[in-house]
């Protein structure tokens, strides 16, 4: 029998790392990243607790069973999402500006890479907001610290807990905060 346990261990570890080709779901190591370019930009990751952002959003799911920027397989069905500087993983809440409606979910992966959006969501998260019929949609993004109970559900590639819709008139007020700011930049509404 203690001939064998060193064999039963080196084979549990093995398992563990999942044929070695994708890193593990985990909070830790949080990786910032280096400055990199994609199509002539350059995207600077950094940490930022008071990340509060309005833009738009679209979702993607093709690229199941690829591997993330943080390394971890990419699961379609999975309430995650892709952002170009925030520390890897993050966690967002994101409130969708035509219905109020608004989820938690883990950042993963790097993008989105086309102007004007600020967050790619996996097809699990664009179906929990309720957009995947529309594809791109007007949101607000922002870094929250969930408990490690929802940490731990977005993980398992679940849903967190349900948050509050925001309402009517906070939903109004974001809008007229987005569209102001895009004829600001010269761009309809």
């Amino acid at each position: 029998m203690t001939r064998a346990a060193p064999a039963l261990a080196a084979a549990l570890l093995l398992s563990a790392c999942g044929g070695g080709r994708y890193a593990p779901v985990s909070d830790w190591p949080v990786r910032i990243g280096k400055p990199y370019q994609v199509r002539g930009t350059t995207y600077t990751p950094a940490a930022d607790p008071a990340y509060d952002m309005l833009g738009y959003a679209s979702w993607y799911g093709s690229e199941s069973g690829k591997r993330t920027a943080n390394g971890e397989r990419f699961r379609a069905k999975a309430i995650s999402g892709a952002h170009t500087t925030l520390p890897l993983p993050s966690y967002v809440e994101v409130t969708a500006l035509d219905t109020g409606r608004t989820i938690l979910l883990r950042v993963n992966d790097r993008g989105p890479f086309a102007a004007g959006r600020i967050i790619d969501l996996s097809r699990g998260a664009a179906q929990e907001l309720g957009i995947r019929p529309q594809g791109q949609v007007a949101v607000r993004v922002r870094v929250v610290d969930p408990p490690e109970r929802d940490r731990a559900r977005l993980r398992a590639g679940k849903p967190a807990a349900p948050r509050p819709d925001a309402s009517p008139a906070v939903v109004a007020n974001l809008r007229a905060q987005l569209d102001t700011g895009r004829r600001a930049l010269g761009l309809t509404p």
